[in-house]
């Protein structure tokens, strides 16, 4: 084996930044020292070595930050590890143009490839076909999840303003009053205010004199998203529940109304135990929960209201409010099938709520959510136009995710409700915020706030498509004019895509499609991983409203979106072979001069070792592979991760018999470092940061590149197992270069 030389402080260190034009030239002549990696025929702009990865990351960083703002067609609706559209705008246009065009000139340049076929296997919000129609391309679209499927049906589909703001309207006439005045809180002078949002406490039963024991962790439960420069924040008083102005950090207060000094930031639980207040046993709250049959309870503790000159103010429950209460309580009773009853299933993202005894989907919402949703539903499934009631449908979903017991309050100064899926698991919240289901001008999260957020964002975006350019001052500026208005009458079978048709989805196994034998210029797409979010265990929480108000029937017979040929899989063999049968599908229906090009990422050798396995027993191999950023800046999994991963690696692939087989012979490491080293100091000149996990996922794409057109796949898989105790010293050398320099 050979001897692995990982370049020191003279290819990463302490000097002036390299130009693009610099980089070049040296990575031509450290290429030309190993082993030459040449494209297949018809080259491709994605497949140049010089694929200008950092730029495209700049414009993807700016974006980002706000998705559902630049690019609000794709976010209609919740969907999981949402790809960023610079990117995949990037990716179509380097899968689809000559090697030797400039992405950078062509990104601003209203380029249309109508003859090209676009094909998506994992379509999940549909940003690669939004993005292939932008260009004027034809696009298909598949995703075995039913939720995905409608999402990217109505984000696609025609849609007329003026019908839509009357639909609106109609809807507003029909209930919006009967769901306000659950929604409202009596003043000391009897004057009525809108309430923007409720605060509940869980409590559980003390194991030993049964006292009643709120979860609070603090008394404190509301503050200012930004609260160092915001200190203002409201505590409970544990003695009589009145609601406090304090510090956000303060650790002594006095009770306005009782005049009891207390502790803000303490409260009677710490971690995953509880202390009771009344006789100070300590008990395990999980335990505890799981010791009963039903889920905690909640205690509704606080309010804000919205008052009548425009001020926000927190207010303590009374006696009003819990009369409230009672009143949606009673009249809920009196409804006939007013919610879905749909067993919550076991699985890795399900099981932390069923731990907490939630056994059913309804479970996971109170009384008074569950009437308004079932009054909002019965208005909207009485919308006579199929494709209207489809989208305010969807928009119903969406607001699904922040109107529920599982929702929290993030404070002011920002988007205050904080959705269910912060996480990405179903985490139980001991106190959880209610929202104003029809919301008011001031609300978060409602459903009439979410229509102009949501709906008519979107709509705007396609009736004016734009591209974000970012200035030499780091600011931004909207490019229109790239693109035509966007909404199609879809195909509903491949032949009536045949026939001319721009845009066709279907919702299936990506494994096995109608579509015919080398029929697509490229696959573009982004795979799930396999131990991942499991999609479709969270996406039956909006496929049992859906399937509630739509009916079940057509690609919602079944009452879970879960599938036995679903991709993601804990188990590397299942996700490798499932993989593979959709790679096995790409490759018959893709062109012999066409690509595959999809986004990954992974932290662990399986993840890496799964995806070149599957890749070659579908006959791919690996031409060429670019690190670009990845998804939200802001996504909560990432800021909590100890080495957050900022980057994608975009694969791209070709048939393997178009390409060269190599028998590798102690030279593999001479091959892949130059290329290693180049991307790494590109992404460094340009000024990213980059985390060991991020240094890791170029490291393990470049390895995988020349494996693939190794002379077996037990070839490649044998060397990848060899070469895998030099993986580490090379991320040890490069990260320790990043963070030194």
């Amino acid at each position: 084996m050979s001897q692995v030389t990982v370049p020191r402080r003279s290819a990463l260190g302490r000097r002036a930044p390299r130009t693009a034009a610099q980089l070049r030239l040296a990575f031509d002549a450290d290429t030309r020292q190993g082993q030459a990696l040449g494209p297949g025929p018809g080259a491709r702009a994605i497949e140049d070595d010089g694929f200008p990865f950092e730029w495209l990351s700049d414009i993807a960083e700016s974006e980002s930050w706000r998705k559902e703002i630049n690019r609000p067609l794709s976010h209609i609706h919740k969907w999981w590890a949402q790809r960023l559209g610079s990117v995949f705008r990037g990716i179509t246009l380097g899968a689809l143009a000559p090697k030797g065009q400039d992405i950078r000139e062509l990104y601003y340049s209203r380029v249309r490839y109508p003859e090209a076929v676009v094909f998506d296997p994992f379509m999940g919000s549909g940003t690669t076909l939004i993005e292939a129609v932008k260009l004027g391309a034809r696009a298909i679209g598949r995703d075995i999840n039913p939720v995905a499927y409608f999402l990217v049906r109505n984000a696609l589909a025609v849609h007329r303003r003026d019908e839509v703001l009357a639909t609106f309207s109609a809807l507003e006439q029909t209930v919006a009053d009967r769901l306000r005045r659950f929604y409202q809180a009596r003043l000391p002078d009897g004057r009525t205010v809108p309430v923007l949002y409720y605060f509940w406490v869980k409590h559980v039963p003390c194991p030993v004199c049964e006292t009643a024991v709120d979860l609070f962790s603090s008394r404190v439960f509301a503050q200012h998203a930004y609260a160092k420069r915001n200190p203002d924040a409201r505590a409970t008083c544990p003695s009589c529940g009145e609601v406090n102005r304090v510090r956000f950090d303060a650790t002594d207060a006095r009770c306005t109304n009782c005049g009891k000094g207390f502790d803000p930031s303490s409260g009677p639980a710490r971690g995953q135990r509880a202390t009771c207040p009344c006789c100070t046993h300590g008990f395990s709250i999980a335990k505890t929960v799981r010791n009963g049959d039903t889920p905690p309870d909640h205690r509704l503790c606080a309010k804000l209201v919205l008052m009548p000159d425009g001020r926000k103010e927190y207010l303590r429950a009374d006696a009003d409010d819990h009369a409230l209460y009672r009143m949606a309580e009673a009249e809920l009773a009196t409804l006939k099938n007013p919610y879905p009853i749909v067993a919550i299933e076991e699985g890795y993202n399900t099981n932390q709520a069923m731990n907490y005894n939630y056994r059913y989907w309804h479970q996971l919402f109170n009384d008074r959510q569950l009437l308004g949703l079932a009054l909002l539903g019965e208005s909207i499934r009485g919308i006579r136009s199929p494709a209207l009631r489809d989208l305010f449908t969807c928009l119903f979903s969406g607001a699904l995710e922040f109107n529920n017991m599982f929702a929290s309050y993030k404070g002011e100064g920002t988007g205050a409700v904080r959705h269910m899926f912060s996480h990405h698991i179903l985490k139980p919240e001991r106190t959880p915020l209610e929202a104003n289901l029809w919301g008011t001008p001031k609300s978060s999260g409602s459903f009439s706030t979410m229509f102009e957020s949501r709906i008519l964002r979107a709509l705007d975006y396609a009736e004016k498509p734009f591209e974000q350019r970012v200035m030499a001052d780091g600011k931004t500026e909207k490019v229109y004019g790239l693109s035509d208005p966007l909404g199609f009458e879809g195909a509903e079978h491949f032949a009536d895509f045949v026939s001319g048709k721009q845009v066709y989805v279907s919702c299936g196994n990506s494994g096995s499609t109608d579509l015919a034998d080398r029929s697509v210029d490229a696959v573009l797409t982004d795979p799930p991983f396999f131990d991942n979010v499991h999609y479709s265990q969270l996406a039956d929480f909006f496929h049992v409203w859906q399937r509630h108000i739509l009916g079940a029937d057509g690609f919602r017979t079944s009452s879970t979106t879960r599938a036995d040929q679903e991709v993601q899989h804990s188990e590397e063999s299942v996700f490798r072979d499932r993989l593979g049968a959709v790679w096995q599908e790409c490759h018959r229906v893709l062109k012999d001069d066409g690509l595959l090009v999809f986004s990954y990422h992974h932290s662990r050798t399986e993840g890496w070792r799964s995806i070149l396995a599957a890749l070659m027993t579908a006959g791919f191999g690996i031409v060429a592979a670019h690190p670009v950023k990845a998804e939200m800046s802001v996504a909560t999994p990432k800021r909590q991760a100890k080495e957050p991963i900022d980057l994608d690696i975009l694969v791209v692939c070709r048939k393997l018999h178009t390409l060269e087989r190599h028998a590798w012979n102690g030279d593999l490491w001479t091959t892949v470092t130059p290329v290693i080293v180049y991307q790494v100091e590109r992404l460094r000149t340009a000024g990213r940061r980059l985390s060991r996990n991020d240094v890791r996922i170029i490291v393990m794409a470049q390895l995988l590149r020349p494996l693939s057109v190794a002379a077996s796949r037990e070839d490649a898989l044998a060397l990848l197992d060899a070469h895998a105790s030099h993986v580490e010293p090379i991320i040890d050398r490069l990260h320790l270069d990043l963070t030194s320099s």
